[in-house]
């Protein structure tokens, strides 16, 4: 028998209908993010440049900035002014929000100059670019709520800008609590949001390669393309 023939002699594998929106979601996400596209073992060989490594370095840091943003806010924004160990968390948090953006900032600047959207990834850059600007409203009601000369400072200063652009009304950078509930609540859950949504783009269409890079060497999606693994 024939190589052609035994592949006839196969049996096909039903193809599974879907008629629920449960079932047409399933069907959405594994089709689009299966198991080797979320959890990869290999990626191209040119993720090995230093370029790529900001942007984890961007989601290590955000991971310390909620940690330890979780644990300032059960006890209250007046506790590390009286314990060492919140001075502590606290100031790791503020360090964590300074390598964040030193990180982030070099990520978007790599991914800029290598023409990030390339490749149907248009949704990635600009969720890339909106967690950036979210995240730039959240570190603005982290500094209002040092309690502190500095934090009234920015937080009067600021509030004549936002009085001249039309959203005082609903963001009183002068309202403690508001801000309180700002920061800890609304935005971390935005910036979080954002976030994920961007590395499951990233996952779904792969790591953009560099312009010059070989076809052969880039990591491709579809069903009738191969990873080149490095």
């Amino acid at each position: 028998m024939s190589i052609r023939e035994e592949r006839k002699a196969e049996p096909v594998a039903p193809v599974e209908e879907y008629y629920t929106w449960t079932g047409k979601a399933r069907g959405w996400l594994l089709k689009h993010l299966p198991a080797d596209k979320l959890l990869p073992q290999d990626q191209p060989s040119y993720v090995a440049s230093w370029i790529y490594v900001f942007g984890m370095g961007a989601i290590v840091s955000l991971v310390f900035i909620l940690v330890s943003g979780v644990v300032l806010s059960l006890n209250g924004p007046a506790w590390y002014h009286v314990s060492d160990f919140g001075h502590f968390v606290n100031s790791v948090h503020l360090w964590s929000v300074e390598l964040f953006f030193m990180t982030m900032v070099v990520h978007l600047w790599g991914k800029y100059w290598m023409a990030a959207w390339r490749g149907g990834r248009t949704l990635t850059w600009i969720t890339g670019m909106g967690a950036f600007l979210v995240s730039i409203v959240a570190a603005f009601t982290g500094y209002l709520l040092q309690t502190n000369f500095d934090s009234q400072w920015i937080a009067f200063e600021g509030k004549d800008a936002l009085n001249a652009s039309g959203i005082g009304a609903w963001f009183n950078v002068a309202n403690l609590g508001q801000i309180f509930g700002f920061h800890i609540v609304l935005l971390p859950l935005a910036v979080g949001a954002v976030v994920a949504l961007h590395v499951i783009l990233v996952r779904m269409h792969g790591v953009v390669p560099p312009i010059d890079a070989a076809e052969t060497d880039a990591q491709l999606s579809g069903p009738d393309r191969t990873e080149a693994t490095r």
